[in-house]
């Protein structure tokens, strides 16, 4: 059974905990069997690829994101530009949308 996670797709984040903590970022996959987010520009690695000209691979090193614990990002608010905890609120419309702890600001667009 996979979980449920308060970081989606496209929230620009912040890393809390780690080699890569302070840096900002947004959030490019959520794997939530494995419980791990891949955000841009953060936890890089480098992968050394060998030449495949059947498939039109270059050879070399390529650099990409490593997937990092979701524990470990906090999203960002829209409004202050804080990181903040993630609630939920429930709009005139009955409409169930995300919300900054921090400032109330709502989070989905």
């Amino acid at each position: 059974m996979t979980k449920s996670f308060k970081i989606k797709k496209g929230d620009q984040v912040q890393i809390i905990a780690g080699k890569d903590k302070g840096k900002k970022g947004k959030v490019l996959r959520v794997n939530r069997r494995a419980a791990r987010v891949v955000v841009e520009h953060v936890n890089m690695l480098k992968r050394h690829t060998k030449a495949n000209p059947g498939k039109g691979a270059i050879g070399g090193i390529v650099e990409r994101e490593a997937p990092i614990a979701v524990s470990n990002v906090m999203v960002i608010s829209s409004d202050s530009g804080r990181p903040t905890r993630v609630g939920y609120k429930i709009l005139e419309d009955g409409k169930k949308v995300r919300s900054a702890k921090v400032d109330g600001a709502i989070l989905d667009q």
